[in-house]
This record gives structure tokens, C-alpha cells and sequence, in this order.
């Protein structure tokens, strides 16, 4: 089932030629994929007619397709020890947003679609997510863990201001007191202010908003669907102030782009409210690896090797190293020098530093479906009436 809304065009994209430039993102594919303002419209902090980095305006918008899915399952679980939860939520596969280093980008790959611009225009949503995770939390083997909701993709991004999944999601998990830990780069999550709150103040919601640097210019071509860095410190002031324990998570981190930004973000992150911070050395797995050098050399020709370099040298030689322990952090003299900075600057400043905020939510509370009483009104059975079937 494709979206039917009359702001997002539903019909087929035209076959794209096979070639080197096929199906990928940033910089190769420019005209049309910096339009925030074309799509849907959220308070992100940019403005109507804002230039590209070039100082150019983008001519013509990529459609996005918003394809309506009956996932068979909603929850995924993890034994990855980087991981500081079992158990992750997402309700969308694909992320408008475009950041380019992406790690999840690799997943539309299994769908028989590129991870370049398919994975920014064609998005999944996954409509029955609210119905499905009621029945999962219904059954008599379910045992309560703090889920990572948004870890993989998004769960903020612009269609869920229409589609509200994430909303529906939430209203599950506040109904059956059950503790939930949100990431987000989006300041769509101020809308759901009120069930956060709710839930903090029982201990069972915490979130961090992700912040890579403090560079509009730099963040607008590295994340150009993303809300504005300045846009996120009022999204952490905001959720601060209601109650809600916010912390930053500074990633990606790459050297000589975003890395002489990580004092000022902690800094600028604890003055708005956050209390807790975390960081991830940039991760470059299979197919992100070419379109980010291709963004590279297209935004910072003139330091795109020294970057590489460093990346390499954090890697034991390679783009990317997947091994458990130092696929997040990296390994070596950059690495250690990068760890250091960000545990000096978050003593300085009185922030935790990689603190395991799931370890605060308390499930102890948790109510089965039933015993909770009714549907929650973001549940699939609501949501399925908005849109007719093709």
C-alpha cells in the first residue's frame, strides 16, 4: 500500500539508467535532495529558500514515496556487547533525513533498493506497528526491557508528523507502563512532550538527541533533512525543562569535519539540559563507505584524504572495522586521543559520560495489554482507515 496523501507524490519513479551514479546519494544526486522545505513541513530550524552549500537552490524535488507496510514482526533483539539494550523498535525502514554516513543504509540492499537515494526517498512504513507491539507485550512469555525506539532509522522523521506511528507506539508503551529510551536528531519529538513526561516522571522514558556538530553549513550538507543543530539545543532545552533526562549523543565523529566541534557540543548540550552524553567514532560499513568519500570529496577536497587517513588509521587500516569493542569507538592513538577529550570535557562540564541510561528505566511497573485497559489510540486498527487501499 503506497501513501495516498496529495503533498507526496505516490506515482512510479521512471527507471533510473545503470551507471556509476546509480542509486546514490549526497553529492552526486544534489538538485532535489536539500528541499526540506518541498516536503513535509516541520519546525527543523531551516528556512524556506535556504541554499545548498554551493549557494545554489535545488530546481526540482525527488518524490518521496511513502510505502505502507504490514510488518510480521515489530521488536528486534540484540546481543551486541556495544549495545546497552536487548531490545529495539523501529517503525519506518528508510530515513528521509539523508544523513550520508548512515549506517543503516546497507539494510535497503535487502529490499532489492540502493542504499543512495532509495534509501532517502522510498521509505517503509510500518503500519501495524502499534497493534503489533501490543500483541508481542500481550503474551503470557513477555518479559519487560527498556526498548530503543528510533535506533536504526529515524522514528522522527518528517512523515511521522502525519502518519504518527512513533505517537501510537508511545501510547502503547505509556498504557502498559513500559520503559522506553528515544533517539532522535528530529524536533518532531516536542510533539509527544506530553506522553514523555508522563512517563519520566515514573522513570520510564529517557531520550538522547543526536548532535554532530555545531556547524549549520557543515550540517546542512552532512544531514541536510535533519533539524538545524540549533534547532536540537532547543529540543533538548524543551525535554529538559518538561522533566524528561536528556542526553547528547555526538556522533558521527569525523575527524578534521565534525571532531574540533566535541568540547563545544558537550558544552553547548549541558547548558541546555542534558545530563548524560555518549559518542561514536564515524562507522562506515559496506555501501556507505563510497558515498561518503564521495561526499567528502565533493564538500572537503581539500582535507578528504588527511580524513580518510584517520578513519583508516582507527580501523586498523580499513574504512570500517566491524569487530565487537571497537566498531563504535576505534582503536589506536586518534581513537584513544578522541575518548579522552570527551571524558575530560564531560568531568569539566559534570555530565555522565557514557552512562547506560537504560539501567535507570524501571519496568517493574509494567502492565500486560489487558491488564491495561482498552486500545491504545495510536493502535494499527485507527491508523489502517486513514489510508484506502490501492
Amino acid at each position: 500500500m503506497v501513501d495516498t496523501d496529495p503533498d507526496i507524490d505516490t506515482s512510479p519513479l521512471p527507471p533510473r539508467p545503470r551507471g556509476k551514479h546509480t542509486g546514490r546519494g549526497a553529492v552526486s544526486n544534489l538538485p532535489g535532495r536539500y528541499e526540506t522545505w518541498a516536503r513535509e513541513a516541520v519546525d527543523d530550524g531551516w528556512h524556506a529558500g535556504d541554499a545548498v552549500a554551493d549557494g545554489s537552490i535545488p530546481a526540482a524535488a525527488l518524490p518521496t514515496q511513502v510505502i505502507m507496510e504490514q510488518a510480521k514482526s515489530i521488536l528486534s533483539r540484540n546481543r551486541s556487547p556495544d549495545l546497552p539494550f536487548d531490545v529495539s523498535l523501529n517503525p519506518y525502514r528508510g530515513c528521509e533525513h539523508g544523513c550520508v554516513y548512515c549506517f543503516a543504509r546497507p539494510s535497503h540492499s535487502y529490499l532489492g533498493l540502493s542504499p543512495g537515494l532509495d534509501f532517502e526517498s522510498r521509505i517503509y512504513a510500518k503500519i501495524n506497528a502499534p497493534a503489533l507491539l501490543r500483541e508481542e507485550l500481550a503474551k503470557i512469555s513477555y518479559v519487560p526491557r527498556p526498548i530503543a525506539l528510533g535506533v536504526n532509522t529515524d522514528a522522527y522523521q518528517p512523515c511521522e508528523k502525519r502518519l504518527r506511528l512513533t505517537r501510537g507506539v508511545l501510547e502503547v508503551l505509556q498504557a502498559c507502563q513500559h520503559p522506553v529510551a528515544l533517539i532522535t536528531k528530529s524536533a518532531l519529538i516536542e510533539r509527544d512532550v506530553d506522553l514523555l513526561a508522563d512517563m519520566a516522571s515514573r522513570r520510564q522514558a529517557t531520550v538522547a538527541v543526536t548532535l554532530a556538530t555545531l556547524d549549520p553549513v557543515v550540517a546542512r550538507t552532512l544531514e541536510p533533512r535533519a533539524a538545524a543543530p540549533a534547532r536540537r539545543l532547543r529540543t533538548i532545552r524543551l525535554l529538559a525543562d518538561a522533566g524528561i533526562p536528556v542526553a547528547v549523543s555526538v556522533a558521527p565523529v569525523i575527524p578534521f569535519v565534525t571532531e574540533p566541534d566535541l568540547e563545544r557540543i558537550l558544552a553547548a548540550a549541558a547548558e541546555a539540559g542534558a545530563t548524560g552524553a555518549s559518542y561514536v567514532v564515524l562507522r562506515l560499513p559496506w555501501e556507505v563507505s563510497p558515498l561518503f568519500r564521495e561526499w567528502l570529496e565533493g564538500c572537503f577536497p581539500d582535507r578528504a584524504q588527511r580524513v580518510m587517513n584517520r578513519v583508516r588509521e582507527m580501523r586498523g587500516g580499513k574504512d570500517y572495522d566491524a569487530a565487537f569493542g571497537a566498531r563504535m569507538r576505534g582503536e589506536g592513538v586518534w581513537a584513544d586521543m578522541i575518548r579522552r577529550r570527551f571524558e575530560v570535557a564531560a568531568a569539566r562540564l559534570g555530565i555522565a559520560a557514557r552512562s547506560n541510561r537504560f539501567r535507570s528505566l524501571d519496568g517493574s511497573r509494567f502492565r500486560p495489554p489487558a491488564a491495561a485497559g482498552g486500545t491504545a489510540s495510536g493502535s494499527a486498527g485507527g491508523q489502517l482507515e486513514l489510508f484506502p487501499e490501492n
